[in-house]
């Protein structure tokens, strides 16, 4: 087929070897789609191949574990992706001069390693999409093209500040992620420009300083992530007008004040909202019921104190037993060629689950989550969070709560995960925690729970240490037996004068038993007979027929083997 203009074979699942050999007569070939495949490419290190490609999409394809050589003589890419390809190289300079006409630029999920040149004169000089991630590659990020759209640096070695922002035109700029590297310093004051920004990620970084104002002017920005850095100061006002957003992670940072009410109030999208692990305190305010698409809320490790709102029954998302969507994604376009395309972010998140941190990202959406452990929280339990059948994972533990656990507590069928230990719960366990059948994880240790451990294969095949810390209750798992269970067992007896050995049951009412039971049957049938002549002449008329009877039928089974022998 040496008239063919473009190959696309994406998206399948072909395996095996692919050579020069396939490529020799298509010199009109300006478009190769091999990506999202298994293939190898076995290519000599001298090959020119006969065609000048546009776009390249070899993503998934093994080609390293050096750079590919042949690219160096393609001299009109506009898109290339050699993603996940295990190359392990460095970056050669020709490779640099290359990227004056490539729009979308994709190196990823690779082992390349070395320092990135000054990049904010080359690639397209309309719009340009740069994915390095998850590389090894190191030092100062070096100024960028001022027209990107799109920049993945993430999971790099990248360090120090990254004044480089200031420099970009950022009404283009859509979409920057620059976590996971040794990055420092405080955040510039620049976000002003960045108007089209929607996902933003600076999680697991070393920033330090508080958020600068000018990040209220981010209107677009849908995901937020500044998880795991050493941010300081309270949640500034300016949030409130990015009502856009989706997904706000702060979480292990160091940020103090109360909880503002803005956040229900200006934030209506908010699906997950992550403050874990900073300074907060004051109480959790009612305005945060505003929230009805919240599907995780996490408040844990704060200084968080007064009583849990009645009315968190208002969170619609946690209130549906399913999700519609496996993942939670924010929206942002990028464009190629003077054409925009839309593109779908997969936001993720760091969650505690069942005691270990974890990171969701394709199944996030299927994970419901109410986390308030580790705070200073009084009260009751409302009994509105029952209607919540959604949740997955419900985690009070370690505050001050009281009362009892309500019964209704079944109606959270979907339960994954309970954490209710370490507070001040009264009373008994109720019986209907034997309906959660998904729970997999519980915890009611060290409370003032007392009474028996209800029955049922649920509750009695957790460990017992999820019930310590509870002096007075008892029954299966646990070693202490509840009072009912002992008396059941044994009876009532002085066990001191019962020789070792002794059936228990020989006792002095046995004996009266036996000794009436025979008097009076004797007594009553033969005292009959002996007092009624009817009645004893007809007894013995029954016996002498039984008799004859016998006799009869003996008889005649002699007489039948008789003549069976003689036969």
């Amino acid at each position: 087929m040496y008239k063919l203009d473009a190959l696309s074979l994406s998206g399948n699942s072909l395996t095996g070897v692919v050579t020069e050999s396939v490529f020799s007569e298509l010199s009109n070939l300006k478009a190769l789609h091999l990506d999202d495949n298994s293939f190898t490419l076995k290519f000599s290190h001298d090959w020119i191949p006969p065609f000048q490609l546009i776009i390249i999409l070899l993503g998934s394809c093994q080609m390293g574990p050096h750079f590919p050589k042949w690219l160096q003589t393609q001299n009109q890419i506009e898109v290339l992706d050699i993603s996940d390809a295990g190359i392990s190289d460095t970056v050669p300079d020709w490779f640099w001069d290359l990227s004056h006409t490539i729009a979308d630029f994709n190196l990823s999920n690779n082992h390349i390693k070395g320092k990135l040149p000054n990049l904010s004169l080359r690639f397209d000089p309309f719009s340009s999409s740069i994915d390095i991630s998850s590389n090894y590659f190191e030092g100062l990020i070096p100024p960028l093209p001022s027209n990107a759209s799109v920049l993945n640096l993430s999971r790099n070695k990248f360090s120090e500040s990254i004044s480089f922002l200031c420099s970009i035109n950022g009404h283009k700029l859509e979409f920057l992620d620059l976590s996971n590297n040794i990055l420092s310093g405080r955040l510039p004051d620049c976000w002003m420009q960045f108007d089209r920004l929607a996902v933003l990620s600076l999680a697991n970084n070393f920033f330090s300083g508080k958020i600068p104002k000018s990040m209220g002017f981010l209107h677009s920005i849908q995901t937020l992530s500044l998880y795991n850095n050493s941010l300081i100061g309270e949640l500034p006002s300016f949030f409130k007008s990015c009502s856009q957003l989706i997904l706000m992670d702060l979480g292990k940072n160091g940020l103090s004040g109360e909880i503002p009410t803005w956040i229900g109030e200006g934030l209506p999208k908010l699906v997950v909202l992550s403050l874990k692990s900073n300074k907060f305190h004051g109480n959790i305010p009612f305005q945060v019921c505003q929230l009805s698409y919240i599907q995780i809320l996490d408040l844990s490790l704060n200084n968080i104190s007064g009583i849990i709102p009645k009315c968190l029954n208002n969170f619609t998302g946690m209130a549906q037993k399913s999700s519609s969507n496996l993942a939670i994604t924010s929206n942002y376009t990028f464009e190629r060629q003077g054409i925009e395309f839309l593109e779908s972010y997969v936001d993720n998140v760091v969650l505690t689950w069942k005691g270990s941190q974890h990171e969701y990202r394709s199944t996030l959406g299927l994970v419901k989550i109410l986390d308030f452990s580790m705070n200073k929280l009084s009260g009751t339990i409302p009994e509105e969070i029952m209607d919540l059948v959604g949740l997955v994972a419900l985690n009070l533990s370690r505050n001050n709560l009281t009362g009892q656990i309500t019964p209704k507590i079944d109606q959270l069928k979907s339960l994954d995960f309970l954490d209710l230990s370490q507070n001040q719960f009264v009373g008994g366990i109720p019986s209907s925690l034997c309906q959660l059948s998904r729970l997999s994880v519980m915890n009611l240790s060290y409370n003032n729970l007392s009474g028996k451990i209800p029955l049922g294969t649920q509750l009695q095949s957790f460990n017992a240490s999820v019930y310590a810390g509870n002096p007075e209750l008892c029954g299966l798992p646990l070693r202490n037996k509840c009072p009912d269970e002992d008396s059941a067992a044994s009876p009532e007896r002085d066990d001191a004068n019962t020789p070792e050995g002794e059936d228990q049951l020989i006792t002095f009412g046995f004996y009266v038993s036996v000794i009436l039971g025979f008097f009076i049957g004797f007594w009553g049938v033969c005292g009959t007979l002996l007092v009624n002549t009817s009645w004893r002449h007809g007894y013995f008329k029954f016996l002498t027929s039984v008799k004859d009877w016998v006799y009869l039928i003996t008889a005649v089974n002699i007489a039948k083997l008789q003549r069976t022998f003689r036969d």
